[in-house]
């Protein structure tokens, strides 16, 4: 529904801080159990790949349920949607809080993914409706402080919680807000026109979600069950493949499809999915892997490992501000360009730390990284949605989200398991040189601290072995990540540019 003066809201200001607190809710839950997982994992017995889950099924949930937002607010009416869907994610983060076992953690959280899948989509549909194209560049940006700055400032919020209170609490805090944003939504956000006729195409979603489903469980537990030796793991492979294979052909041939993958046909829509794919890939996992590595490297409280997270987020709302600004005037191609320099940067300097590494790097690279993934936000969106017909805005607006998701679980489970992975090989490596005949292990400065032959003294070496392990398998990460964000630049030649004097309406190329 396009922004008319007889359709547009009367409360603009409250309509936009009801759906951006919903928003902030549910990208802040992508991330602030990070910070508390060590936490999780004692009070559940569990593995390190294991207590992923609590992060990576969230997101998953979300992934294979945002694409049915599109047909749900058509038959149903986006406002009743997006209530619901609020209200389902607002009782789940109970449940979340009150598990006791991590099945049922999961549980709830794949309820609360599922949940609050809608928010975001249809929170961006209703914020486009709600403003003329004339300020929709700002009205992104705006919107993006709500919808993606949660996930930064997301271990932050659970630090302090989990330090002063529990970990439950990171979930119990949502319910306050959770009310206060339905009621707004339920006062102040307009109801679009239903249509009761509208089908949808169950085979298609069906197949699709046992494509995501699948996929990322094989990335999940590939790494403990030593990838394709495990049937498991081919099985998972082989529905992965048949259902993307089914999708695809379904998608192509039906009537009706669940996604009309017409809208891919569109250059720069495309170019903007594949640029959303890499934010999040990029951005979410060291939201997930600098935690861990504050705490079992370099020996933080959970607390300060909150705080050393705050520059991110910190910088994340400085440069979207700037980037809402700058997107009128600014070539988007230039801005995502520096964007992804600017998240590549602080990882190659990354892949240089040690063990011992001061706090000021952990400062300026969270920072530097916050600032990247922020400026980068809005002219993705400016490069994707131009071409995409108002009528179809929340059709693409769910793809678009969908594709963000599945980036960052695969960016997730790809980290995770490349860094048990590397860490149990130089785990192994380090072990072979650590025998009684290494002269290394003689010298008189060493062999008090280094002896062989106490328990206590074996025990030390242990442990120091283990830590360098994960600090190399730590740097691989980082390495990755850095080549990864430099690897997204040549696609920036192939956007098709157009003209302009001032801030970018969504619909100003609908017919290009």
């Amino acid at each position: 529904m396009p922004h008319t003066a007889a359709n547009a809201p009367r409360h603009p200001i409250l309509v936009t801080a009801s759906v951006m607190l919903a928003s902030l809710l549910y990208s802040i839950d992508w991330t602030i159990g990070a910070v508390a997982l060590p936490h999780m994992q004692g009070a559940f017995s569990a593995t390190q790949d294991q207590i992923a889950w609590v992060i990576t099924s969230y997101i998953v949930a979300s992934a294979i349920t945002i694409p049915t937002a599109g047909w749900l607010s058509t038959r149903f009416g986006r406002k009743r949607v997006f209530a619901y869907s609020l209200a389902g994610f607002t009782v789940a983060s109970v449940l979340c809080g009150a598990a006791d076992t991590l099945a049922f953690e999961v549980g709830a959280r794949v309820i609360q993914g599922m949940g609050g899948a809608f928010i975001i989509p249809l929170s961006h549909a209703i914020i486009l409706d709600t403003y003329p194209p004339e300020e929709h560049g700002k009205a992104m940006a705006l919107w993006g402080m709500g919808s993606v700055t949660g996930s930064f400032i997301g271990p932050t919020i659970g630090g302090f919680l989990t330090e002063e209170l529990s970990w439950r609490f990171i979930y119990y805090i949502n319910v306050p807000f959770g009310i206060l944003s339905l009621i707004g939504i339920v006062l102040f956000v307009p109801e679009t026109v239903r249509n009761a006729k509208h089908k949808l195409d169950w085979f298609g979603f069906l197949t699709l979600a046992i494509a995501v489903g699948s996929l990322q469980l094989m990335l999940d537990r590939g790494g403990s069950l030593d990838w394709f030796d495990s049937n498991e793991i081919i099985i998972e492979a082989c529905l992965a493949a048949l259902g993307f294979y089914l999708f695809l052909a379904h998608s192509l041939t039906a009537r009706q499809p669940f996604l009309d993958l017409s809208l891919v046909v569109q250059r720069n829509f495309a170019l903007g999915l594949a640029f959303v794919f890499m934010y999040g890939l990029l951005t979410v996992p060291p939201i997930v892997l600098m935690p861990p590595f504050l705490q079992d490297i370099r020996g933080y409280s959970i607390e300060a490992v909150g705080l050393l997270q705050a520059p991110r987020g910190i910088g994340m709302l400085l440069a979207m501000m700037m980037g809402g600004r700058l997107v009128g005037t600014v070539d988007a191609r230039i801005l995502v360009s520096l964007g992804l320099g600017m998240i590549a940067l602080p990882a190659a300097e990354m892949s240089t730390w040690t063990a011992d590494v001061p706090a000021w790097p952990l400062v300026w690279t969270n920072f530097m990284q916050g600032v990247g993934g922020g400026i980068i936000l809005v002219p993705i969106q400016m490069i994707a949605f131009p071409g995409v017909p108002v009528e179809r805005r929340t059709e693409a607006t769910a793809v678009y989200n969908l594709i963000r998701s599945i980036g960052a679980s695969i960016g997730v489970s790809t980290a995770l398991a490349l860094f048990v992975r590397q860490s149990g090989a130089h785990r192994a490596m380090l072990t072979e040189h650590v025998t009684p005949y290494r002269e290394a292990l003689r010298y008189a400065d060493t062999s008090a601290q280094w002896n062989l032959d106490t328990l206590s003294h074996i025990a030390k070496i242990e442990r120091e072995i283990d830590l360098q392990a994960a600090m190399i398998a730590y740097i691989g990460d980082f390495r990755i990540l850095a080549a990864a964000a430099l690897a997204g630049l040549p696609l920036l030649l192939f956007v098709r540019t157009q003209k302009r004097t001032g801030p970018v309406p969504i619909e100003a190329t609908e017919a290009a």
